[in-house]
């Protein structure tokens, strides 16, 4: 299973940005797909989450700002970060749950990340 990210980069303060990410590979489903970022000295943190059945959660940092959706039938998810601040300069990764196999285990999948950086 491979994630791909794409739609980072450089962004002034108060402007937006759209990530995306696609799954490929042999999935029988994927439970909950997400974004998380790490931004340099500190730890990977959440931004925020989607369930395969629509049920969000988001970092308090980014509530309001950032909205999370995903496309079950292309194993896609995206996020529409708005009102971007430089405190949301970071490295941002994807994130999936997916079942697969013969005994439908969950394994967790991370995409190599994508940069975006807010000036001010």
């Amino acid at each position: 299973v491979q994630l791909v990210e794409s739609g980072g980069g450089l962004v002034l303060a108060g402007g937006s940005l759209r990530l995306s990410c696609a799954a490929s590979g042999i999935i029988f489903s994927i439970d909950v797909m997400g974004w998380y970022r790490q931004a340099p000295g500190k730890q990977r943190e959440l931004v925020a989450t989607i369930t395969s059945g629509g049920r969000t959660n988001y970092a308090d940092s980014v509530k309001g700002r950032f909205t999370i959706s995903r496309d079950n039938t292309k194993n896609t998810v995206n996020l529409q970060m708005n009102s971007l601040k430089p405190e949301d300069t970071a490295v941002y990764y994807c994130n999936a749950n997916v079942r697969r196999g013969l005994y439908l285990l969950q394994e967790v999948f991370w995409g190599q990340g994508t940069q975006v950086t807010v000036s001010s």
